[in-house]
């Protein structure tokens, strides 16, 4: 069925949840915020702004942006893709559930990232769920209309490509280095991994997001308890410090050796 209207179709999915396929909408619709792919900040980065004019200029008028508070899904594991997603603003964590029901976040996502494409484009079902990290805004551009732009936009399908040759990389790294790497090289490097991903704050030490013990764990692959532990020693090493949920990185050239990796 060809849909004619893809910002009500949009709006339709957003609004409802559905008995098999859930998509949350967090809010009103008069509470929608806008945000043209002209001016976004990530434009230049941007996987969708690779495309060519006339692709980026029909997405552009056809997406539909919605706020997410803290805590709020995007999309839940298990549920059918009926399009994919761009981070205009605000932090995402990608996790899966575990046989044991323990949460391990495989991914986080910061502006100007897309969101729910290997599922749309592989036909597959959600194999974790995006959860927002802190107040966000998520565009939702409609399955009919990307995979349309796709096939007629070579620059677009090449720049997915690269992306999906990328995750499998990080995946295949990720997985060696849970396999052969003591906890406390792991818990560095994942205090690094989160540092390249959101920066720090105005001070220039202080990593600009804040997690709880318990999902500083859920990234690592281990212990609540250990984690804790471990951060207590980078902290009496005065290679981090911490100060509540916020970790300053007092030195790193001492943390990129805990964590094994050359700089």
């Amino acid at each position: 069925m060809r849909i004619k209207n893809h910002s009500a179709f949009c709006r339709m999915v957003l609004s409802f949840i559905e008995r098999d396929d859930y998509i949350c909408c967090l809010m009103p619709f008069d509470h929608l915020v806008s945000a043209d792919c002209n001016h976004c900040s990530k434009r230049f980065t941007n996987v969708f702004c690779k495309a060519q004019y006339d692709s980026l200029q029909e997405i552009n008028a056809e997406k539909v942006c919605t706020p997410y508070k803290k805590g709020e899904y995007i999309f839940k594991e298990g549920t059918r893709p009926h399009g994919i997603f761009c981070v205009n603003r605000g932090k995402i964590k990608l996790s899966k559930l575990g046989d044991d029901g323990k949460e391990q976040i495989i991914r986080l996502v910061k502006p100007g990232d897309p969101l729910g494409y290997r599922a749309l484009l592989s036909g597959d079902l959600y194999s974790s769920s995006a959860i927002a990290i802190e107040e966000s805004g998520v565009c939702f551009i409609p399955k009919d209309l990307f995979m349309g732009i796709l096939q007629k936009d070579t620059q677009l399908s090449l720049e997915m490509m690269k992306l999906l040759s990328d995750d499998l990389r990080k995946a295949e790294l990720q997985i060696t280095h849970l396999a052969q790497k003591p906890v406390r090289e792991r818990v560095a490097e994942a205090l690094l991994f989160i540092k390249e991903t959101y920066g720090f704050e105005a001070d220039g030490k202080t990593i600009d997001v804040q997690f709880s013990r318990e999902d500083l764990a859920n990234i690592v692959g281990t212990a609540t308890e250990t984690v804790i532990r471990l951060l207590s020693e980078l902290n009496k090493d005065e290679i981090i410090h911490l100060t509540g949920k916020k970790i300053e990185i007092l030195n790193l050239q001492k943390l990129l050796k805990t964590a094994n990796i050359q700089d």
